[in-house]
């Protein structure tokens, strides 16, 4: 006899709101509802009424973990529509910011991931690694987090080039842990007993899905912005996308091991080789036109869409995570698995729901008006309210 056993929205294994209905079978699931839509940001209509320069900062709080995601494609875009040239030392030190971020965005996956399985060590393990990464970025940018180093034309700040050897000493520290890492994940039998073979996302449904990143590298797919249409530094330097073929969960864990050491390498030889000259273009005014950015986040491609009329706010801006793409195969990934695998296999994409989370909201009534933040708030109080009559309650 089939039944439902709920995922969330609220659920010790997600940090962020969404509602996995299991369809199972005994302890195998058969079938999965996914459910987004808890989280209203409103981030595309705000950035409408901020300045170009403003909206850089805003688009970093799509995401706390990959703050500079966002900018990174924004910033782009808006380069785009003016056909911007950026200088040479700030394509350098975006690629830098990118690539640490990238670090510190695997290890905290990898983290929860060993806390999930119930390796608490891998997670301790993990976080403190992520610190010293979490380090450089500080002194970097003067943040651990929400770095504000993005802007139209270049970067916010310099880094100084007395200063690059000891963050060289700092990255170097970082890559025995990394190795340790790897040793753990492919040594250890338990790990391998729990992962591999789970949650297998073949290289068709990968393609049948549009998946990105990790997700999409872990079934054989050697898809990378930053090497199909390069931008920043990543065609001045040497490096290779990392590509496995199971498509497991296994798959998952240890390719997000290898692209780390292989940002070690980006960013060291970004930092080995820095160029001099300015880090800004000084960009005055933005043109009318449409432009488009691309980057590879540490969960798949991120893209933002912005439109310009001449003034100095977007008229459009529009955002599409990896998440997006990431999140629905799970439909095809935890089917087939008990309960327990199936909890690994969903967190096993790195979801970031505040990322995908952006709706547009229109009147059923048929005039397709978007609702104001008032009616929003009306139609949640009146939906709050039914819930609270059907389970025999009463809400003033």
């Amino acid at each position: 006899m089939t039944k439902i056993i709920p995922v969330g929205p609220y659920h010790p294994l997600q940090e962020e709101p969404e509602f996995f209905q299991l369809h199972v079978d005994g302890e195998n699931v058969t079938d999965i509802d996914i459910t987004i839509g808890y989280n209203h940001r409103g981030i595309e209509k705000l950035s409408e009424a901020r300045t170009f320069d403003q909206s850089a900062f805003l688009v970093e709080r799509v995401c706390g973990i990959c703050s500079t995601s966002h900018p990174f494609a924004f910033v782009q875009a808006v380069e785009d529509i003016g056909k911007i040239e950026v200088p040479e030392r700030a394509l350098y030190i975006r690629s830098i910011v990118g690539e640490l971020e990238r670090i510190h965005s695997h290890l905290l996956w990898l983290g929860l991931a060993g806390h999930f399985l119930g390796y608490n060590t891998i997670w301790m393990w993990a976080w403190k690694c992520r610190e010293t990464v979490i380090d450089i970025l500080e002194l970097i940018s003067g943040n651990r987090q929400n770095y504000a180093m993005f802007k139209v034309g270049g970067v916010r700040r310099d880094i100084d080039d007395n200063d690059i050897p000891h963050y060289l000493k700092l990255l170097d520290e970082v890559v025995p842990a990394l190795n340790l890492f790897r040793g753990a994940v492919t040594d250890d039998p338990v790990i391998r007993a729990r992962l591999v073979g789970v949650g297998v996302l073949s290289r068709e449904e990968a393609v049948s899905y549009a998946a990105v990143g990790p997700t999409a590298r872990a079934s054989g797919i050697a898809i990378d912005v930053r090497k199909d249409e390069p931008y920043a530094a990543y065609d001045r330097i040497e490096w290779e996308i990392i590509v496995t073929e199971n498509g497991d969960v296994y798959d998952k864990v240890i390719l997000r091991v290898l692209e780390m050491l292989e940002s070690v390498k980006i960013a060291r030889q970004c930092l080995e080789n820095l160029p001099g000259g300015e880090i800004d273009a000084n960009v005055k005014e933005i043109p009318p036109g449409e432009g488009i950015g691309r980057h590879e986040a540490p969960r798949g491609e991120v893209l933002h869409y912005v439109l310009s009329d001449g003034s100095n706010m977007p008229v459009r801006h529009k955002i599409r995570a990896p998440s997006f793409q990431n999140v629905p195969t799970n439909k095809v990934a935890a089917v087939g698995e008990t309960i327990s695998d199936a909890a690994i296999v969903l967190a096993a994409v790195d979801p970031c729901y505040c990322c995908t989370e952006r709706i547009a909201v229109i009147d059923t009534g048929g005039d397709r008006r978007a609702a104001c933040g008032d009616e929003l708030i009306r139609l949640s109080q009146e939906k709050t309210r039914r819930i609270a009559r059907r389970m025999g309650r009463e809400i003033k």
